[in-house]
């Protein structure tokens, strides 16, 4: 059962004058997407795929960051559904990046984050920052004065940390502070604060560019050895070399001033990712390149890092079934050439994470989304029948059928002359059965006769058109393998 959605009444922006934001031009948070094709049926809805089925807890809040006049900043809360304690939960407190269009800006973005700490047995909590969605004010320009953009987040931080952590169920004694872009600068910029209820930061491709500001690059560099100097809590940063947002010599440039200035930070460079690595926690594709040192880090700082949630994160991929290649058009089971052919091209030119599925009268993928194998998987059965995975990624996970004897070395299966037995009528239905939509079985007897099937069960089809009237049938091929053993 899906859990029930919290409502929340907020007033309007009409209703609040002091609504406004200036333009920040780091990396705005990509919406996750879904892909989907298959006959003309309507895609299945993005909302039910781009996130987990397991239980959210969601709660949202609005808290209160400013007296006079008065501001709020709307805060999303999820609680785990169970941990091996039963709770209290620790605490991950997630800043967001900047977008070019606040007010609409996701009210939960890159994802993954949530997710991951979830899986670990973490409550989330996910402030909006001024004039986003749902938060009232603005954010103040500083120009190229990176710190005091920073230090602004930082005080509302601090006064929405104060606040969820006393929430029932929170363990205010276990708190790690995230952030992503500025949301990671935002945190940097927090722990040079050095506030005695925080464990550790984890900043993922941390910065800002303000519109205003003519030298951002050089400007976060030199703030970073400022902070660097300050701050005494232990920290890891998350960069790859394709970011288009910050540099390599930028990022580089931010962490060796950090750390040369006293700053307690690992560095690590998951390298290019996609088009962009600045993406990179948008995307089930990421987590391998970062949950395993994620974990560590934890581990290191005396915080909860083992998976007590798998149901947050996607299932694991089968493992290659060596069935076929990924371009093997051909090799895809049940649908026409056309078909195939449509199915096959989209699904090679989708983005990763994504996924496959065949079933015995259609064919779909999805691309993007929390788990594109199980959004395939959906609407395969919501227009066909037996269905099953076909591909993850570029790995081709169809299973070979499960009665299949193992693939001989006796002949070339298209080489029509080396099937034994056969008369000039059961070469001919080879040559037609080689034409034929896997999965597909061919056998012979040694008197001539043969038998031909393809659909969901063709082993024993075959076998039992071969033997009707007839002694000694035999499997010769199976899709697109020969199993004969020439004896």
């Amino acid at each position: 059962m899906r859990r029930a959605r919290c409502t929340v009444i907020f007033l309007t922006r009409e209703t609040n004058p002091i609504m406004r934001s200036v333009k920040l031009t780091a990396a705005f948070l990509p919406w996750l997407f879904v892909s989907f094709l298959a006959s003309p049926h309507a895609a299945w809805p993005s909302e039910r795929s781009a996130e987990p089925e397991a239980p959210l807890n969601e709660r949202i809040f609005r808290v209160p960051v400013q007296a006079s006049p008065p501001i709020s900043l709307e805060v999303t809360v999820y609680m785990p559904a169970h941990s091996p304690r039963g709770g209290p939960f620790p605490l991950a407190l997630i800043n967001h990046g900047a977008s070019h269009d606040p007010a609409n800006a996701p009210r939960v973005g890159d994802q993954f984050i949530p997710w991951y700490f979830l899986s670990r047995g973490y409550a989330i909590a996910i402030p909006m920052m001024r004039g986003y969605a749902h938060s009232y004010g603005y954010t103040a320009p500083h120009g190229c004065d990176v710190l005091a953009i920073g230090a602004d987040a930082a005080q509302d931080i601090r006064k929405v940390l104060d606040y969820v952590k006393d929430l029932p169920g929170i363990d205010a004694s276990q708190i790690v502070m995230v952030g992503k872009s500025m949301g990671g600068w935002n945190t940097l910029v927090f722990g040079a604060t050095n506030p005695p209820d925080v464990r550790g930061l984890l900043n993922f491709a941390g910065g800002v560019k303000e519109s205003d500001c003519s030298r951002p690059d050089e400007s976060l560099i030199s703030a970073a050895g400022e902070l660097g100097a300050r701050t005494r809590l232990p920290s890891i940063w998350f960069y790859g070399e394709n970011d288009q947002t910050f540099s390599n010599a930028t990022w580089r440039g931010m962490y060796g001033r950090y750390t040369a200035a006293g700053g307690h930070a690992q560095l690590v460079d998951y390298g290019a990712f996609q088009k962009d690595a600045h993406a990179m926690t948008a995307s089930g594709a990421g987590l391998p390149l970062w949950m395993a040192k994620a974990d560590a880090f934890l581990a290191s700082i005396g915080m909860p890092s083992r998976e007590v949630g798998p149901e947050y994160l996607p299932r694991p991929a089968p493992k290659a079934s060596g069935y076929a290649t990924i371009d093997d058009v051909d090799a895809i089971p049940y649908l026409s050439a056309r078909e195939r052919a449509s199915v096959h091209a989209g699904y090679l030119a989708a983005p990763a994470p994504k996924a496959m599925a065949i079933g015995s009268t259609n064919g779909t993928w999805a691309s993007g989304g929390f788990d594109p194998a199980r959004s395939a998987m959906q609407r395969c059965w919501s227009t066909s029948r037996y269905c099953r995975l076909y591909a993850v990624d570029n790995t081709v996970v169809w299973p070979r059928q499960a009665s299949a004897p193992p693939r001989t070395d006796f002949a070339p299966l298209r080489d029509v002359a080396a099937v034994p037995y056969l008369r000039t009528d059961g070469r001919r239905a080879y040559a037609q059965y080689l034409a034929a939509s896997r999965p597909r079985a061919f056998t012979i007897a040694p008197d001539g006769a043969w038998g031909a099937a393809s659909g969901v069960d063709p082993i024993n089809d075959a076998l039992a058109q071969c033997a009707t009237g007839h002694a000694g049938c035999r499997i010769y091929s199976v899709d697109g393998d020969v199993v004969w053993a020439g004896k």
